[in-house]
């Protein structure tokens, strides 16, 4: 078992209204904010109001950058950089999904530079300060409201990254599962895929040495099984929309990580495809992992299918292993494509062969994915092919 530091002081705050107390933490920060939001939804339910009337209740000076899109650009990223330098913001509030969040944390590191912001993603510049971001949260999905990571897309290059680092973690966030019942049906159940392809990037590892992990992850995956379709059946099940808000932000905050060192896998292949084809992240995932695990099925790996198909889905342990293993990947795609109605293949989303090869390669980096199985080029493009 392999050593690990934890450290996440992150401060939430959850529940109905948790919002309420949004001026006790901002007016630690300083006097000017920079709200971010995305194409305006947060004015249509209300929210924006009430984040309006916090930030005064704090005494800050409000400025604003809106428009922040879904796979976030790096022109966002360079615009809120631009009126943090020239306002001498403070401090950052992100209102909005996984998109705003991730956005926002890479503005508060740009503020702090010279130099341009993709120089994070294409050079790996340090990032060594960030202005102290603040999140008020209204999808469950990325669960970037309680790490220090954020993907951002570069549409001239084609490419979309993401990054970890440590002085872009929140300084609080607030999650209130009553400002995810506005929520769509459709965007509930990509969030679904995020939060279980979130998990399943650290359970299926080579890695076997942390059973209660293994365990918690499992209760994880159990809970957004369970109360995913609940929510999209009556968007407004206050216990269905809590318990998606708390599985998400548990799922990515490095706690189920444990000190497995692997690679994730479809997370960076899927990247290319919402990089070239701007797609819904969690839906890329949703079509693309039962198919990886598919390929990377093997007598040497099975036991871990086994463990997930036995203890997530009740499968009866007494049956073949890769019998299990197989019914197990069965009921996952029978859950994404199914329950929550999710396209099934790229075909139906009007992908088709013609960037495979580009796409393989930059997922692998011109390498290899080292992950629960090592991926080729030539490997993620048969996993692609498989997703037609």
């Amino acid at each position: 078992m392999n050593s690990f530091i934890y450290d996440v002081p992150t401060k939430i705050y959850f529940g109905e209204n948790a919002v309420d107390n949004l001026s006790t933490e901002l007016e630690k920060y300083g006097k000017r904010v920079l709200l971010c939001y995305g194409g305006g939804s947060i004015k249509k339910m209300g929210l924006y109001d009430t984040v309006v009337e916090q930030i005064k209740k704090a005494g800050l000076e409000l400025f604003e950058l809106s428009g922040i899109e879904p796979n976030p650009r790096v022109d966002s990223v360079r615009e809120g950089a631009k009126i943090c330098k020239e306002n001498n913001i403070d401090v950052l509030l992100a209102v909005g999904g996984g998109s705003t969040l991730d956005c926002t944390k890479w503005i508060a590191a740009a503020a702090k530079v010279e130099h341009d912001a993709w120089d994070f993603f294409s050079t790996w510049a340090d990032v060594s300060d960030a202005l102290p971001v603040l999140t008020v949260l209204t999808l469950s999905a990325t669960g970037s409201e309680m790490n220090c990571g954020g993907v951002i897309s570069n549409p001239e290059t084609k490419d979309k990254i993401g990054r970890l680092a440590k002085p872009l973690l929140p300084k609080a966030s607030f999650l209130d599962p009553t400002l995810t019942y506005s929520v769509s049906a459709y965007q509930t159940a990509c969030g679904a895929a995020d939060i279980i392809s979130h998990i399943l990037e650290v359970y299926f590892a080579k890695e076997r040495d942390m059973y209660m992990l293994d365990r918690f992850m499992e209760g994880l995956l159990k809970t957004v099984i369970k109360f995913a379709p609940i929510a999209i059946k009556n968007p407004t099940d206050y216990e269905a929309r809590a318990n998606l808000m708390w599985a998400s932000s548990w799922a990515i905050n490095t706690f189920v990580t444990g000190g497995k060192t692997h690679q994730w896998s479809c997370h960076p292949i899927e990247h290319e495809l919402s990089a070239i084809y701007d797609i819904t992240h969690g839906l890329g995932l949703a079509i693309l992992t039962p198919r990886f695990l598919t390929y990377c099925l093997s007598e040497e790996n099975v036991d871990k299918y086994v463990d997930f198909g036995v203890n997530v889905f009740d499968i009866d342990k007494t049956l073949p292993k890769m019998e299990i293993a197989r019914l197990a990947i069965d009921k996952l795609s029978d859950f994404f494509f199914n329950e929550l109605k999710l396209d099934s293949t790229f075909t139906k989303i009007g992908i088709g062969r013609e960037n495979f090869t580009l796409m393989a390669d930059k997922a692998c980096e011109g390498d290899i994915i080292d992950g629960f199985v090592k991926l080729t080029p030539s490997d993620v493009e048969k996993i692609f092919e498989m997703c037609i």
